[in-house]
């Protein structure tokens, strides 16, 4: 009897679990008519719902309202997780190599995520494996809990605070929902007096985002910035970062008692590993269908994907790839396997071509942003600045939470 086809996913967040839950839809997996077999490689057994970790630093969230286990929704689905690194992927034998094993595919997906790439700046993040860093990140659960615990001491003895995205970052919306929601913290507290919030970004403009001209994002940023009495410095470039001092390049010291500053991302290590798979920054080159170039039964999705930046700036600015964007690519790379172990036809969605919607929370208001189109040319960006933006964030919080924890996708 002839084996099922294999499909390796390597990730559990959210473009490795929209991929094994629609091959397992597709698939039939872990019935009697099973037409393959999916195995989710992950170096952990929990979701963490990102975008709630703006919230987290401030005491708003904890890590269970935010999380839940990977293994009962995917083995309901017939989907095998295997918690273990993945170290390199061996292109020629089709194997995914780890610390538990060797993990044989006919078909793989990438969807790793990032490595938050910290060295590019010294001083850069939180202190790690002897390497001294002065300003925290949210750009995981044990970052956010470490800026907790910092926010909360801070509070003690308040001082000036920076918040910003360095040049190379590309998650700018977290950024930005992060100081927005820093100056709402500081006003409740009423220390506006004691608390001066530098904003400090490598983008050529307030609202800019990594993709530019998002209709009216420019006047909308300024004028919650100007509102909240947050400084903002564009076009920055971080020299180095010392204890309560952020250095630039030209010399200029900007003091901080509180720092969060969004580094750059570069591909994580299996894919550096692993000549021929990721590209010199360790991102993975891929059509419009999500495939490899080069290795046809290889697909990729989410931040592991290289998206080149719609436009040179004067600072180096990355393109932002958000929850959203990362399932669409995950559930175009998921058809495309199903159809090659099936038959049928490919679908394609270029990057640029996949519809934007984000919504920027800033405390107790924010921006709904929508779009046919997340980079140019777009036929219409709509922002929604208002109240409805917060409440908004907050029931959508509730809905992935409650289906996705149940296997829906």
């Amino acid at each position: 009897m002839a084996s099922l086809p294999r499909v390796v996913v390597v990730g559990g967040s959210f473009a490795g679990y929209t991929a094994a839950l629609k091959l397992a839809s597709t698939l039939k997996t872990g019935s009697r008519d099973a037409k393959g077999e999916v195995t989710v490689i992950s170096n952990t057994d929990v979701f963490t719902f990102i975008p709630s970790l703006i919230w987290l630093p401030f005491g708003l969230r904890t890590r269970d309202q935010i999380t839940f286990p990977l293994r009962p929704p995917l083995e309901s689905a017939g989907v095998k997780l295997v918690e273990t690194q993945a170290e390199r992927i061996d292109l020629e034998a089709r194997e995914v190599i780890t610390p538990a094993g060797k993990f044989g595919y006919d078909h793989l997906v990438i969807g790793t995520g990032p490595k938050v790439y910290f060295d590019a700046i010294a001083g850069l993040g939180p202190e790690r494996d002897g390497v001294p860093g002065y300003t925290h990140s949210i750009c995981n659960l044990d970052h956010a809990e470490d800026a907790r615990d910092a926010w909360t001491e801070f509070l003690k003895d308040p001082g000036p605070a920076v918040v910003g995205a360095v040049q190379g970052a590309s998650c700018f919306g977290a950024a930005y929902e992060f100081v927005l929601n820093l100056a709402h913290q500081v006003k409740k507290h009423g220390l506006q007096n004691k608390v001066p919030i530098t904003y400090l970004t490598s983008e050529p403009y307030l609202g800019h985002f990594g993709i530019g001209n998002f209709g009216a994002a420019k006047k909308l940023t300024e004028m919650f910035f100007a509102k909240l009495g947050i400084e903002w410095r564009v076009s920055q470039v971080v020299d180095h970062i010392e204890k309560n001092q952020v250095v630039m390049a030209g010399g200029e010291r900007i003091p901080f008692r509180f720092g969060m500053l969004i580094p750059p991302f570069r591909g994580v290590d299996a894919v550096t590993r692993s000549p021929g798979l990721g590209n010199a920054t360790g991102f993975i080159e891929v059509d419009d269908g999500y495939r490899h170039r080069d290795h046809r039964q290889v697909f990729a999705a989410g931040v592991a994907v290289a998206v080149a930046p719609p436009a040179k700036t004067e600072v180096p600015c990355g393109v932002p790839k958000t929850g959203y964007l990362t399932e669409e690519m995950a559930k175009v790379a998921a058809h495309n396997i199903a159809a090659d172990i099936l038959g049928g036809d490919e679908v394609h969605l270029p990057f640029a071509s996949i519809d934007a919607k984000c919504i920027l929370d800033a405390g107790n208001t924010g921006v709904i942003m929508t779009a046919d189109h997340i980079l140019e040319p777009r036929g219409h960006a709509w922002l929604i600045p208002g109240p409805e933006a917060h409440w908004a964030k907050l029931a959508f919080e509730t809905y992935f939470l409650a289906t996705h924890k149940r296997g829906y996708v």
